[in-house]
């Protein structure tokens, strides 16, 4: 599947683009997961990446959080596939591209994320590597994880 990419600050997201990503963050994050506040002040402090299909159907998303927003370092989240799109081995090149395009934002940084616990060795994958133990974050058990440049 040909996967269009959009790598932009908040503001260049655009009504229609916000619209499509809080659409998307609210049925997996909302519906499926269970309640959750997603809208929580950090996507105004955010690179967000998205990707769509050909007919531009939003089916992958995550956002950068920027230093000192959420962890002191920058901190990818809100990682959502469509559920179509689950299986298809587009997760992998989400965290693939999202990874590039992080380097490229945050030359030499390290990145954090607060993965669901059942995703740990996904993100290994990725070089993310276990911190601490595994917490409870909306009823799903997390686990932050540290990835070195």
């Amino acid at each position: 599947m040909d996967i269009r990419w959009q790598w932009t600050r908040f503001e260049g997201l655009g009504l229609q683009g916000l619209y499509d990503v809080l659409q998307l963050r609210s049925r997996v994050f909302v519906l499926e997961q269970g309640p959750y506040l997603d809208a929580d002040g950090l996507d105004q402090h955010s690179w967000h990446l998205l990707g769509r299909d050909e007919r531009g159907e939003l089916l992958l998303y995550l956002r950068v959080v920027d230093a000192g927003h959420k962890y002191g370092e920058p901190s990818i989240g809100r990682v959502v596939i469509a559920q179509k799109a689950r299986g298809t081995g587009l997760g992998r090149l989400l965290m693939a591209e999202a990874l590039r395009r992080c380097d490229e934002a945050h030359p030499g940084q390290p990145n954090r994320i607060s993965a669901q616990a059942h995703l740990a060795r996904f993100y290994g994958e990725f070089g993310y590597a276990p911190v601490g133990e595994p917490y409870d974050e909306d009823r799903i058990p997390h686990l932050q994880m540290l990835r070195q440049p």
